[in-house]
């Protein structure tokens, strides 16, 4: 028998996979559901920062894929591997067992462990002041997933001591280098591995921006040694972007102080800037000096070889397969960064979703912006809206009806958009296609959609790709 608890979970990867592509990550498929308890379905993550990752990173749309597929009220709730579950809640009587709200295991909840047992989180905990919360640690960040070149291949090599043997290896260890270029994967990828060689590691992951603003509110709060606690009485201190402190007379002293603190404890200090310390302008002489003390590594950018492989391992990353043709043509157009190849796979796996087709050269050159759009007269209403329901699973009487769910109100929004961008219709006629609306809720929509396309690139790149497919469509008609 089917557990109905997993035909959720499954139904909700697909909708995932399908509306948001950019978000999905190969590892996904290893959540485990424990059940619907509260109005929540529990899913047991890998680690506790695959946990933090999903909750601060992935909340929302994992909520909008359970009540989609649901058709409930349902929210997700990620635990980690020692986080207790609550037990699932039971059946109402009557239901038959196999409806969705049964639980997925009957196994007993693991009890909790012994606190002395207990791993520590790379957030910092020990009070209820969450303003000094870590960054975000993204599992895909790994050493396993760091491509290594000749213009990195010393900052690897001296990242991975560092994590064998933090705070004596090379301490401080500065890494600078351009935009893009790996410094951020580095930081994250000696976090993940001290914490995986050492689990109850205390370990404070933030940017330096972060260090300034923490450090001038709790001067203004009065929580100043709250303020240095969190920063100094933790085993390993990781700031990115230190070329921040630039011109911070205040931030700069303090940080001095913070920097002598764990340096004379043998904690470790990892830092990454644009520049190495002597180019940081303003920057004070005995900072500079003391950022020297350990080793300076600098990345450089990938070369042709590495950059094809980078491509692979992010596409591999998402669960996508390319073809050595189509990463050795996008490894040609992008040779700057890294984050411009990354944002080619979310392009392509965004393309290949709404198009429903593999990826391949001739999609690759679509996406890139090299292929010319198909020439094509006015695509119909009808044409929009096929093409749109398609792409979300929905059916034209949810565009039609009144629910306001945010399912049903986005892509109402896009073919809205979509309506105005490709045809002639005047907003009224626009509405009266949707419901009868009246022509304010269409332009809100247009509004909402243009707002949208230019916070998020990746819900950008999915309009494109749908009125791409509208005028492809249209001309082949």
């Amino acid at each position: 028998m089917i557990d109905p608890d997993r035909q959720i979970w499954d139904a909700m990867l697909g909708y995932l996979r399908a509306t948001h592509p950019a978000v999905c990550r190969q590892w996904f498929e290893e959540l485990a559901p424990l059940g619907i308890a509260g109005g929540a379905l529990q899913l047991r993550t890998l680690s506790d920062l695959h946990r933090d990752y999903l909750r601060r990173q992935c909340g929302d749309v994992f909520n909008d894929a359970a009540r989609t597929v649901s058709g409930r009220l349902l929210s997700v709730r990620f635990l980690g591997p020692d986080d207790q579950a609550t037990p699932p809640t039971p059946a109402p009587a009557g239901k038959r067992a196999t409806e969705p709200h049964r639980a997925v295991s009957q196994v007993e909840p693991k009890p909790p462990m012994p606190e002395a047992e207990r791993p520590a989180r790379v957030v910092i905990s020990r009070s209820d002041h969450s303003r000094y919360e870590s960054l975000v640690i993204n599992p895909d960040y790994a050493f396993e997933n760091f491509v290594v070149g000749p213009g990195n291949r010393l900052a690897h090599a001296a990242a991975q001591a560092v994590s064998a043997n933090p705070g004596r290896a090379y301490n401080p260890f500065f890494v600078h280098g351009g935009v893009g270029l790996g410094k951020t994967h580095l930081l994250q990828a000696m976090c993940l591995r001290i914490v995986e060689s050492n689990p109850r590691a205390s370990i404070h992951y933030t940017s330096c921006e972060g260090f300034v603003t923490h450090y001038f509110e709790s001067v203004q709060s009065g929580e100043l040694s709250d303020f240095r606690h969190r920063f100094r009485d933790v085993d390993v201190l990781v700031i990115d972007d230190i070329h921040f402190l630039a011109k911070r007379d205040r931030s700069q002293e303090e940080f001095f102080h913070t920097f002598n603190s764990l340096f004379q404890s043998n904690k470790q200090i990892i830092l990454s800037s644009d520049a190495p310390p002597e180019d940081i302008p303003d920057l004070e002489e005995r900072l500079v000096s003391r950022f020297k003390w350990g080793l300076v590594a600098k990345v450089e950018a990938p070369d042709y070889e590495t950059r094809i492989q980078i491509l692979k391992t992010k596409a591999r990353l998402r669960g996508l397969q390319m073809p050595d043709d189509v990463a050795e043509y996008i490894a040609e157009r992008l040779a700057s960064n890294i984050r411009e190849l990354e944002g080619a796979v979310v392009k392509l796996q965004i393309h290949s979703t709404v198009e429903k087709r593999p990826i391949d050269l001739s999609l690759a050159k679509a996406a890139m912006g090299d292929e010319p759009r198909v020439p094509a007269g006015e695509p119909t209403i009808q044409c929009i809206i096929d093409v749109v329901t398609d792409y979300y699973a929905i059916r034209l009487a949810d565009l039609q009806s009144k629910h306001r769910q945010r399912s049903i109100a986005l892509p109402r929004q896009v073919c809205m958009f979509l309506a105005r961008r490709c045809t002639r219709h005047s907003l009224e006629e626009i509405g009266g296609f949707f419901g009868g609306r009246d022509h304010t809720t269409v332009m809100h929509a247009i509004r909402s959609v243009e707002v949208r396309c230019k916070d998020a690139p990746e819900f950008d790149s999915t309009v494109r790709s749908l009125e791409d497919r509208i005028r492809t469509a249209r001309g082949t008609a």
